[in-house]
């Protein structure tokens, strides 16, 4: 077999894949750049979002999951509400998350991932957001101590962040909720 048929073996492999991760149909993009024109975070982006679709579809996995793109993305639909053939961007890059996680393919130049691991062992653990616990956590693991700490005190004052949180009832229900999470997503989670 010559190297562009393989080649092609492995892009259409990876475009599947991604396509059964995402439950999208990446092969309708017309790379019509409405979803770039839209997005709040396109001025800042590594990759804009119609070129996540193009980059899927020719199989270039290490630039789609080692992208901070697909970690800046606000997930606020403008892209998918946007697009003349229904693509929507913000389950690719879920879809993307997800894989580059199984991977070890995260883009240093972002913290999202730990914060998500904060939030969802917080949910997990009292049942609701303990939004000082959350922040103190995450300043100590990416040690960005002192990065907004003049927002500390409107925010107190505010009552936006109090300082303690009790925990809600039904940790066995949320447990079981998190189980299946983890089976749907092929015990990756």
């Amino acid at each position: 077999m010559n190297a562009s048929l393989a080649s092609t073996g492995q892009q259409s492999g990876f475009l599947a894949e991604v396509e059964r991760e995402s439950h999208g149909n990446l092969s309708a993009c017309l790379q019509c750049k409405k979803c770039t024109s839209g997005c709040p975070v396109a001025g800042w982006a590594d990759i804009k979002a119609h070129e996540l679709v193009r980059l899927a579809q020719f199989g270039l996995k290490d630039e789609l999951l080692g992208s901070r793109m697909i970690w800046d993305c606000t997930s606020c639909q403008t892209c998918a509400t946007r697009c003349p053939q229904k693509v929507d961007i913000a389950s690719l890059n879920d879809a993307l998350r997800r894989m580059s996680r199984r991977a070890g393919q995260v883009n240093g130049k972002t913290v999202l991932p730990v914060f998500n691991d904060i939030f969802l062992r917080t949910v997990r653990k009292r049942g609701r957001m303990y939004e000082a616990g959350l922040m103190a956590s995450f300043k100590l693991r990416t040690l960005r101590l002192f990065s907004d700490m003049g927002k500390l005190p409107m925010m107190l004052w505010k009552g936006k962040m109090p300082l303690w949180s009790a925990k809600v009832s039904g940790r066995k229900q949320r447990e079981e909720l998190f189980r299946r999470a983890r089976e749907m997503d092929g015990g990756h989670s």
